[in-house]
């Protein structure tokens, strides 16, 4: 990778995999055009100062140094000198043109918002005014179109800025616009306002080159990654009773469970109440009438019962008849279109979670009583009731909105620092409890929470809107900062053999699919109602949770796009996604312990999962999976070993179904070691 500068004073990197070229500066969303000084350019990097009209006296200074060691580039803008009545959005760099470009990955900012490699091309019949998967957030991989590897750009702070990715898809070649959001942040008394660090590096591999990024990532961040082992795992009573829960439902699923994990040894920790027990959102030292007893002698009871007590909060929701809001009108966030509150969700037809509010608005934690009210929660909340998990969910509504809609309390912050404080405030008062961010911030949460969700809300159907069909694409994209930044949580596991719309191979696969992430693992299923093959179900994707897996073939999956068929006619304005190839790999190999523990029987796992509606074959050479061969393989779907050492994997996978091998170089295993 090279670092250079064109005649007319463009930044280029040049790289044998992509090429990104003909940087200029962008303030406010617009490339600003005027003159390039040179103020460095030699062996320890380039530094060239932009200015123009649209900076008045300013500039944009980028500083790029690469680093020989590492094989990484560093790269830094700024701008300095600019008017103080300048109204300062966001700044950054637009490459006009990405030279042997096939696929990017546009990476979500929040749980639900999706990660996904996306071909450009793919997207060339696009209505003028339909949707395009463009922008992403904190970090991007370019994968070449002719070569091998990847090329990754990321940030290595997330604490104070949000870091868009926008790729301008229209135009061939796709230029790509990178921008740090100031969002109008204080700027008095500062020389200059300076962009977080951006990594630039090539690597050999796609996946583990996303890994190496969190691991700087890691390295940077402020409060080191809590990464707490064992993994969570445990019971949540969403997914199966929803919010029809009371008490007498609560400890009738709480005998079951603690009898079954006794009886079948299984190793659940924690056992969480989920929505349905507050009256409104931002009521959260209220109770439902269905909770006579108020949740602190309830809580005992779980623990008890030998579970780690855990309870459900929306911590930024505000319903509009909640009697915070009735009380506190003043502590919303206000809307600066309409002068009102800001509307971030509305629930106004038949399912309202069995509350009353049709709005619901945004906590504004920059207001010092709405900030010691919330404090104030979680400090009972842990204290005083004695929960020990917090699954905090909706948490990007303390983050979506810049100062162009929302009007805060206290102007002056980035949306990024109004979310970390307030999540700084919550592990301090939650001190050592689990705590999994729900809708979160994927990176700003880091060094906070101990699990991440990573995909949307799995249902009880193979499609539509909650469905496992985020999690497919979702997980796989996001594994690589498992165990390294938090751990993935992707969602309760189905494991009840009535009341949902899945195969028995489509209940069967997800699990292990779940399972083989190595990360969160929960089930909402009645324990003592599971028949005998779905605990040995259970309790072989638990013994999968003790290291995160590999994608290796991570870069095989990116999106097409079809058009949905209403009544025989294309609907060209909704699109359905699809992997290129619908075929998951999972690679799971034996962790350290496990390798240092003198047993020899200790065995790789590989999980094939066709998640596409046809029938799929495929061979697989080991060496391409990362294993080294021959090796002798036990087939845990078909329960028979392979007659002998191989070293290919060759199976034929039926639809929504997937093939779960267990690999050892020793000897043939007619079942692998502690494995149900």
């Amino acid at each position: 990778m090279k670092l250079s500068l064109t005649a007319s004073g463009t930044l280029d990197i040049e790289s044998n995999i992509v090429s990104l070229r003909y940087a200029r500066p962008v303030v406010n969303g617009q490339i600003v055009e005027g003159a390039a000084e040179v103020l460095q350019d030699d062996k320890a990097g380039l530094v060239v100062r932009y200015t123009g009209l649209a900076l008045g006296q300013g500039a944009l200074v980028v500083e790029a140094h690469p680093e020989a060691e590492t094989g990484c580039a560093w790269l830094r803008y700024w701008v300095e000198g600019l008017d103080p009545q300048l109204t300062l959005d966001s700044f950054g760099l637009q490459f006009g043109a990405l030279e042997n470009l096939r696929a990017y990955l546009r990476s979500g900012y929040f749980s639900w918002d999706g990660s996904a490699y996306v071909v450009p091309e793919a997207l060339a019949d696009f209505e003028p005014d339909e949707a395009r998967p463009e922008v992403g957030y904190a970090l991007t991989q370019l994968l070449p179109r002719f070569g091998a590897g990847s090329l990754t750009l990321g940030f290595d702070r997330h604490e104070r800025f949000q870091h868009t990715f926008t790729y301008h898809t229209r135009q061939c070649p796709v230029a790509l616009t990178i921008l740090t959001l100031w969002d109008r942040k204080e700027r008095h008394g500062l020389a200059r306002c300076e962009s977080e660090r951006l990594m630039v590096f090539e690597h050999a591999e796609v996946e583990a080159a996303l890994g190496e990024w969190a691991r700087r990532v890691a390295e940077a961040a402020s409060v080191p990654p809590r990464l707490c082992q064992p993994p969570i795992t445990g019971w949540c009573s969403w997914y199966n009773l929803y919010t029809y829960i009371d008490e007498a439902v609560i400890l009738d699923h709480l005998r079951g469970a603690a009898a079954v994990v006794q009886r079948a040894e299984l190793p659940l920790r924690v056992f969480q109440i989920d929505d349905g027990f507050t009256p409104e959102m931002g009521d959260w030292l209220e109770v439902k009438p269905q909770f006579p007893r108020g949740m602190k002698p309830l809580l005992a009871d779980i623990r008890a019962a030998g579970f780690v007590p855990g309870l459900w909060i929306a911590p930024f929701m505000v319903g509009n008849r909640s009697h915070l809001y009735r009380d506190h009108p003043e502590w919303v966030v206000r809307d600066r279109r309409t002068g009102g509150p800001l509307i971030q969700m509305e629930q106004a037809g038949e399912y309202r979670w069995h509350k009353r509010s049709e709005e619901y608005y945004i906590l504004d934690t920059t207001h010092p009583e709405a900030f010691e009210y919330l404090r104030w929660v979680f400090r009972t909340w842990r204290h005083d009731w004695g929960c020990g998990y917090f699954k905090t969910d909706f948490m990007q509504f303390g983050s979506e909105h810049g100062p162009d809609r929302a009007v805060w309390h206290t102007p002056g912050l980035t949306r990024i620092e109004i979310w970390r404080r307030t999540a700084s405030m919550i592990r301090d008062e939650i001190g050592d409890a689990l705590w999994v961010g729900c809708g979160c911030p994927l990176w700003a949460a880091v060094g906070l929470v101990d699990g991440v969700r990573v995909a949307g809300d799995v249902g009880v159907a193979w499609t539509g809107g909650l469905s496992p069909q985020s999690l497919l694409r979702d997980l796989a994209n996001r594994n690589f900062a498992n165990h390294i930044l938090w751990q993935s949580d992707p969602d309760s596991v189905l494991l009840r053999e009535r009341f949902h719309s899945l195969t028995e191979a489509e209940v069967r696969s997800l699990a292990i699919y779940a399972g083989m992430s190595g990360g969160v693992l929960m089930t909402g299923d009645a324990l003592d109602e599971l028949p005998p093959d779905r605990l040995r179900l259970l309790k072989l994707i638990l013994g999968q949770a003790r290291a995160t897996c590999r994608f290796p073939l991570l870069e095989q999956s990116a999106l097409i796009y079809e058009t949905w068929v209403t009544d025989g006619h294309p609907q060209t304005n909704h699109r359905q996604p699809r992997p290129a190839d619908p075929v998951l790999v999972q690679v799971r190999c034996p962790t350290e312990r496990e390798t240092t523990s003198g047993d020899e029987r200790e065995s790789a796992a590989v999980f094939l999962f066709n998640t596409g509606q046809y029938p799929a074959q495929r061979t697989y050479p080991l060496a391409l999976l990362g294993l080294a061969g021959p090796q002798h393989v036990f087939d845990w779907t078909l329960n028979q070993a392979w007659p002998s050492a191989v070293d290919r994997i060759s199976v034929i996978l039926p639809p929504h179904d997937g093939r779960l091998l267990f690999l050892n170089r020793e000897a043939i295993i007619e079942q692998p070691l502690n494995l149900p």
